[in-house]
C-alpha cells in the first residue's frame, strides 16, 4: 500500500479533519463561482448580494478553523506548509470571486461584456473540477483519476487565458472610456486569479499524492 494511504489511513480523526475542511472550502468556491455565472448571465440582485455575503463568511469561518486546527495539530497528515498553502489558496479563491460579485454592484455595473459571461462560466467548471479533486483527496483515491482532472483543469486555465487575453484587447480597443476600463479590468483580474489559484491547488494535491506514492 502506498506511504500516502497508510498514513491517512492511521491518522486520528481529528486530523483527518483538514480533509474535511479542505472539501467544505472547496465547496464554498464551487458555489461562489456559480453565483458569479448566475449574475453574469442576468444581474446582481439584494438576493444574489446576500448570497455573496453568506458565502465570503462561509469561506473566512472554515480558513480560521483549518489554521486553528493546524495550530494544535502535533502531528498532521500532510506537510504543515502544505496545509496551510491549500487552506490559504482556497480562501483566496473565494473572497476573489465574491470581491467580483460585490463590485459589481460597488462598480455600478448593469450590462455585462460577452467576455465577463464566458470567464464566469470556466471558473464554474473549474471550481467543479476543484471540488472533485478534494473529493478524491479525502478518500484517497489513485493518482490517475487525480491526474485526469488535473489536465482537464489545466485546458480551463487555457481557455481561461485565452478570454482574459481577448477582454484586454477589447478593453484598450478604444470602444470604453476611462472609468470602465478600469472597472472592467478589476473584475477581469480578478476572475483571472481566482481560475488561475484552482489549477494551482489541484497541481498542488497531485504534486503531494506522487510525493507520497
Amino acid at each position: 500500500m502506498a506511504k500516502f494511504n497508510l498514513l491517512s489511513y492511521i491518522m486520528p480523526p481529528e486530523d483527518k479533519m483538514f480533509f474535511s475542511l479542505f472539501q467544505d472550502a472547496a465547496e464554498i468556491c464551487k458555489k461562489s463561482a456559480r453565483l458569479y455565472d448566475e449574475i453574469t448571465e442576468s444581474t446582481l440582485t439584494e438576493e444574489f448580494r446576500e448570497k455573496a455575503v453568506k458565502y465570503k463568511k462561509k469561506g473566512k469561518r472554515t480558513f480560521k478553523l483549518t489554521l486553528k486546527q493546524l495550530n494544535k495539530s502535533f502531528i498532521t497528515p500532510l506537510e504543515k506548509e502544505d496545509i496551510q498553502y491549500l487552506a490559504l489558496q482556497l480562501f483566496k479563491i473565494n473572497k476573489r470571486i465574491i470581491k467580483a460579485c460585490l463590485n459589481l454592484d460597488v462598480y455600478n455595473l448593469t450590462d455585462y461584456t460577452q467576455d465577463m459571461k464566458e470567464q464566469a462560466t470556466i471558473l464554474a467548471k473549474a471550481a467543479e473540477d476543484l471540488e472533485k479533486v478534494m473529493k478524491e483527496f479525502k478518500k484517497v483515491s489513485d493518482v490517475e483519476h487525480i491526474t485526469q482532472i488535473n489536465i482537464e483543469m489545466k485546458a480551463l486555465e487555457t481557455q481561461g487565458d485565452d478570454v482574459h487575453r481577448h477582454a484586454l484587447r477589447e478593453l484598450f480597443s478604444g470602444k470604453y472610456d476611462a472609468l470602465d476600463v478600469i472597472k472592467l479590468r478589476d473584475i477581469y483580474r480578478d476572475i483571472e486569479n481566482a481560475l488561475d489559484a484552482c489549477f494551482n491547488v489541484a497541481d498542488t494535491i497531485l504534486n503531494i499524492v506522487l510525493k507520497q506514492c
